[in-house]
């Protein structure tokens, strides 16, 4: 039997797969996003139950702390490192689906209404209501923000602790668990704006023209 498809149909139907694949993509890492916040948050919150058991046996309480608030802080900086990657990877999925759908805008008139830039998510429309506050805005209110300043208040009680062990008074040790955590989150949101823009610059190299991130 001959095959009638044509070039044309050969590659709708491709690109309508892609699509579907990209919009599962999105849904798994938002799904993974999800896990790896909580699996962090229960771990936490655990130690912190935890903490209050082994509080009753001062002797104890040291040696736990020792243990217990390297092991979160770890914990807590793969998380955001992997959360960071998974949004990335979100946005490379957004960016495929508009180069899919500035090709669906090429097959007519009401295709152009339909799959136009105005209707689309980033990066073919920059009013996108994470991004209508401003980059600033969208970059702080992300999952891996929210974990990365949770993380670096638990490294900012360790190093206090650990200032009030060597006998650091109250004060310095406070400012110096202050510092720690701006420095953590200055340091973070260095990395995550980075990674961002790596992804603006594939957007603009394969698809939309620009965006405000």
């Amino acid at each position: 039997m001959a095959d009638t498809t044509t070039p044309h149909t050969a590659l709708l139907a491709a690109l309508t797969t892609e699509h579907f694949v990209q919009q599962s993509a999105i849904s798994a890492t938002i799904s993974e996003m999800a896990s790896r916040t909580t699996i962090y948050i229960m771990s936490l919150s655990s130690a912190l139950v935890a903490t209050g058991f082994v509080a009753q046996s001062p002797e104890f309480l040291q040696p736990f702390l020792l243990a217990v608030l390297p092991s979160l802080f770890l914990l807590g900086s793969f998380t955001v490192l992997r959360l960071i990657d998974i949004a990335a990877e979100n946005m490379q999925a957004h960016i495929g689906i508009a180069r899919i759908r500035a090709y669906y805008r090429t097959l007519g008139e009401d295709a152009a209404f339909q799959f136009s830039k105005e209707f689309g998510r980033w990066p073919e429309n920059d009013a996108e209501p994470s991004l209508r506050a401003g980059p600033l805005l969208a970059h702080l209110t992300t999952a891996a923000t929210m974990i990365a300043f949770v993380n670096a208040i638990v490294a900012a009680a360790g190093v206090t602790l650990l200032a009030l062990y060597v006998g650091s008074a109250l004060a310095p040790a406070l400012c110096l668990g202050a510092g720690t955590t701006t420095g953590l989150m200055i340091l973070f949101y260095w990395y995550q704006r980075l990674r961002t823009k790596g992804m603006v610059r594939l957007a603009k190299a394969y698809g939309p023209e620009k965006s405000v991130l």
